[in-house]
């Protein structure tokens, strides 16, 4: 097994708590995890990128080369363009529909979204309304994980089981709340990635 994973978006957005979710789930599953983190400008709004490489073997690099990426994970759609360079030919898109913008110039949806749908393998929808009706808005994040979590090899369980872990100190119903998001995101997922 061997997953690189470039997870994307920009400061607030709960990236970095992806990432986190992610590593407990990989070492749960005796996996071998490397992970480097940029923190755009280190605020609220600045861009925000982790990459997150999980295998069965050992890692000798916490960098992902370009043209290795098995996986990017976006909660911004245009932070996602940003490192195609990183996808691999068969690699899979999975992003958030709606932008977060967040500068002057920034694209405009239409050739943000010609731009995705010239790769094949995008999962993409809007994750902040799947959050507000299953959770609440806060939760896009987990919507994002779930989304991207049959394209990763760890079990789903796995996954739960280190979402309840870091948010059960903020009690059941949060934890809850955030399993539920993680759920919703996949089952969208998987009806997207049938058709």
């Amino acid at each position: 097994m061997k997953s690189d994973i470039v997870l994307a978006g920009v400061g607030g957005q709960g990236i970095l708590t992806i990432a986190t979710i992610l590593g407990a789930a990989a070492l749960q599953e005796n996996l071998y995890l490397k992970q480097a983190e940029v923190h755009g400008m280190s605020q609220r709004g600045g861009d925000v990128q982790s990459n997150l490489r999980l295998s069965s073997r050992p890692i000798h690099s916490d960098l992902i080369p370009l043209g290795g990426a098995d996986l990017i994970v976006s909660l911004e759609p245009m932070e996602a363009l940003r490192y195609l360079p990183f996808l691999s030919k068969q690699g899979w898109i999975v992003t958030n529909s709606v932008p977060f913008v967040n500068i002057d110039n920034y694209p405009e949806m239409s050739a943000i979204e010609e731009e995705l749908s010239r790769h094949g393998n995008v999962i993409r929808f809007d994750m902040e309304a799947m959050a507000k009706e299953v959770a609440t808005a806060r939760s896009s994040n987990l919507v994002l994980l779930g989304a991207a979590s049959p394209f990763i090899e760890i079990a789903p369980e796995k996954i739960e089981e280190a979402i309840r872990a870091l948010f059960i100190r903020k009690g059941e119903k949060v934890a809850e709340s955030n399993i539920a998001a993680f759920r919703a995101g996949r089952a969208r997922a998987l009806e997207l990635k049938d058709k």
